[in-house]
């Protein structure tokens, strides 16, 4: 089952449960991802609803961060309630070891091995791990891969 068709059927169970929270959620991810396909004009695959889970979920982040930082845990923990939802859909995250494999996968690709070639790096990563690594802590390890020894 494509993700599109599993959330609208969660959009149905979440109706028939009477869950608002969830629903209204699972319509935000829905309109997102319908706007997008407006966009493009064409309909999106398995990848590019990835991509936009992952910038919903980047946006809800910031907005934590903001929210905190003024004094609003209210909004705080409305945010919070949804990067749980959102983050429900999207694939199991790689973990820290994983990462630094693909890294090294990605230098031996591109022939990565300096600095400035850390774009290279993450666009690599970013391609075979779409919504499955966070891109802060790729760049975060890509830099220290590519420091000089």
């Amino acid at each position: 089952m494509s993700l599109k068709s599993q959330l609208t059927e969660d959009m149905k169970t979440a109706m028939r449960s009477s869950d608002k929270h969830r629903l209204g959620v699972i319509r935000l991810i829905l309109a997102a991802i319908k706007q997008r396909e407006v966009d493009s004009r064409s309909e999106l695959d398995e990848a590019e609803v990835l991509q936009t889970l992952e910038k919903m979920l980047k946006q809800r982040r910031d907005s934590v961060q903001q929210f905190d930082a003024a004094g609003r845990a209210d909004l705080s923990a409305i945010e919070q309630a949804e990067i749980t939802i959102i983050s429900d859909y999207l694939p199991r995250a790689l973990d820290e070891s994983a990462l630094r494999e693909l890294i090294e996968a990605a230098v031996n690709a591109t022939g990565a091995n300096r600095p400035q070639d850390l774009g290279k790096i993450v666009a690599y990563v970013k391609s075979h791990a779409v919504g499955r690594a966070d891109m802060a802590l790729v760049a975060h390890l890509a830099k220290q891969r590519l420091q000089p020894a």
